[in-house]
């Protein structure tokens, strides 16, 4: 049965037998998310949450992603049009943290495209299932912006500091890193997945439907990620960048690819980004979302996001001109502006 929660037809609402369905449907945008789909989905989360017929929620994807992120060009243009869009971020991110306290069996099966706002409505639940299709990546950096959506509460959780390169290269990755990193709880075949939902619905039984599950292995490579344990190891980002010099210096065409990927980022996004994970290592989730919501106050106030976006996303290629241009021209007090307390303009959860 069809339940109307809002979204305008982007986002479908289905209540069959145990389970709450979820289902995006802009598959022509790859289901990136608007205002009215984050709170349309929010308002069925607290429903069902209440619901004791209700056992768990299943969130798909419609075509070939889940969900490529939120609505970026959207945002770029209220901003530019003198309306940033705070409250569109401060829904996001009570919705990702409402995610992360979900007390019941919370299902998102990231059949496809998956990333930025993707990932901060399926890495907070309790399933994370990826399958063959999967193509995950928190890619923000590369457009002046940060791994928001909760990247400060799970990134820093990665195996092998795999977070914290993930974040600073928004490199994209399949499921098997997906799975051996902690991305996934799971991993399925793309044709197991209406079995399962259909048990699902049958049952509401989450352990029994996830007991014959596979088992893929990491698609980067053991020396690769060495590498990244090492390098990203760091207590700095300066230290970092040192740490995979030294290694290119020595031979390694890994670590001089991550550098060209390093080079051609927001230095701003970067320093941000470090310093985000960082902290997020030790910081609760409603934590990380408040700590996440001062930095997108700042950022939407300045230049690289705007900067970022012009070039990648509208005029489709061009090299992105940030201020600064240089890591080094980054100084530790334009860093700690992203991160002080808005006053009244706090983050309020739940």
């Amino acid at each position: 049965m069809e339940v109307d929660f809002g979204g305008q037809g982007e986002i479908v609402f289905e209540r069959e037998g145990c389970a709450g369905l979820v289902r995006l449907t802009r598959p022509a945008a790859l289901n990136a998310l608007t205002h009215e789909m984050i709170r349309a989905l929010r308002r069925a989360l607290i429903v069902w949450e209440a619901d004791p017929d209700v056992a768990c929620v299943i969130v798909e994807g419609e075509g070939r992603a889940f969900c490529a992120g939120g609505d970026v060009v959207a945002a770029y243009k209220a901003g530019r049009n003198g309306t940033p869009p705070y409250e569109f971020f401060a829904d996001e991110y009570r919705l990702n943290a409402h995610i992360g306290r979900y007390s019941k069996p919370y299902v998102a099966f990231l059949d496809g495209i998956t990333m930025g706002g993707g990932a901060g409505i399926s890495v907070h639940g309790s399933h994370r299932v990826v399958t063959e299709n999967t193509l995950f990546a928190m890619p923000e950096v590369g457009i002046g912006f940060f791994p928001d959506v909760g990247g400060s509460a799970f990134l820093p959780h990665l195996s092998g500091r795999f977070g914290t390169y993930l974040g600073l290269t928004g490199s994209r990755i399949r499921w098997g890193d997906c799975l051996g990193s902690g991305i996934a709880t799971h991993a399925v075949a793309a044709g197991e997945i209406g079995r399962i939902r259909a048990r699902l619905i049958d049952t509401g039984d989450v352990e029994a439907a996830f007991v014959d599950t596979a088992r893929p292995d990491f698609e980067t490579e053991l020396h690769t990620r060495d590498l990244i344990a090492e390098c990203f190891g760091e207590p700095t980002l300066e230290g970092c960048i040192a740490a995979l010099s030294k290694k290119a210096k020595a031979g390694s065409e890994v670590a001089l690819k991550i550098l060209a990927v390093l080079e051609s980022r927001s230095p701003m996004s970067l320093h941000v980004t470090f310093r985000q994970i960082a902290e997020g290592r030790g910081l609760a989730m409603d934590d990380c979302m408040r700590m996440e919501y001062r930095i997108v106050n700042r950022m939407l106030r300045g230049h690289d996001f705007y900067e970022g976006v012009r070039a990648v996303l509208i005029d489709k290629g061009s090299t992105p001109n940030w201020k600064p241009a240089r890591l080094e021209d980054v100084t530790s007090g334009d860093v700690d502006a992203y991160f002080a307390p808005l006053g009244e303009g706090e983050l309020t959860l739940p």
